[in-house]
């Protein structure tokens, strides 16, 4: 604060809902690398293994790093705007990257196998969530990063931006689902059926990336745990404001 005194405490029950996130998405990482290494003979690039650094790469990026740009607007409530904006901006970029990595890796393991690409719903569904994410991405840096877009454009675009935000984390999920019973189909489709360990393990991820969609929405959709705006964000907006609609900056009441 700008007397000194310490910033207003989280609303209650935030800090623990954010921990949980935490807590499932570092597990839901421990888990992909535990059924990679323990059952699928682990990660390797140039090798017949490097298929497998696609779903560590689309769990890490299009899962848990998007949902951590999802909270950023939750967790840093008291920081200066630009610098959260920044953060979520940079965390978004860098699950991009890590999910293009996973993107490269599986074609290019397709084309060394002899596989066709672009053929399942997985494929399908992951594809546009990849491509609408980098869209979203981009728009979002346009209008809310970088300087040029006007107060009232912004202003117009932003329900679009928030609502696609979540949407693209819920495909990006339901992708993962759809990958991890597309690989359990293929690699252990005659012993699926009777539990065992390694599709026990694969349906728990699952189960997994369900809760930690579930808390990550539920933070994002509660209304009262919403950034409260800052005194110079909200004299910004009014200064904003006044340019917008032609009015005198004294003038009206």
């Amino acid at each position: 604060a700008m007397d000194g005194s310490p910033p207003p405490a989280s609303p209650a029950g935030l800090s623990a809902f954010v921990a949980v996130s935490q807590l499932l998405g570092l597990t839901l990482l421990v888990t992909t690398g535990a059924w990679l290494g323990r059952y699928r003979g682990g990660v390797a690039w140039h090798s017949p293994l490097q298929f497998n650094a696609h779903p560590l790469c689309m769990v890490l990026g299009m899962v848990f790093l998007q949902g951590d740009a999802l909270l950023v607007y939750r967790v840093f409530r008291h920081e200066a705007k630009r610098s959260t904006k920044a953060l979520h901006a940079l965390l978004h970029g860098l699950a991009l990257v890590i999910a293009l990595v996973g993107i490269i890796a599986v074609f290019e393991s397709h084309r060394s196998k002899g596989i066709p690409n672009m053929y399942s719903l997985h494929s399908w569904c992951g594809m546009a969530a990849f491509v609408l994410y980098l869209l979203q991405w981009l728009l979002g840096c346009g209008f809310f990063l970088f300087p040029g877009a006007s107060f009232s454009l912004r202003g117009q675009y932003k329900p679009q931006h928030i609502f696609f935000g979540i949407a693209l984390f819920v495909l990006s999920i339901a992708s993962c689902l759809l990958g991890i019973t597309e690989m359990l189909l293929f690699k252990i489709s005659d012993t699926y059926s009777h539990l065992v360990p390694e599709g026990v393990l694969a349906n728990t991820l699952g189960v997994m990336l369900v809760a930690f969609g579930l808390v990550v929405g539920y933070v994002l959709t509660r209304e009262e745990w919403k950034r409260p705006p800052l005194a110079e964000e909200l004299a910004l907006s009014m200064d904003f404001k006044t340019l917008t609609d032609g009015e005198s900056p004294g003038g009206g009441s």
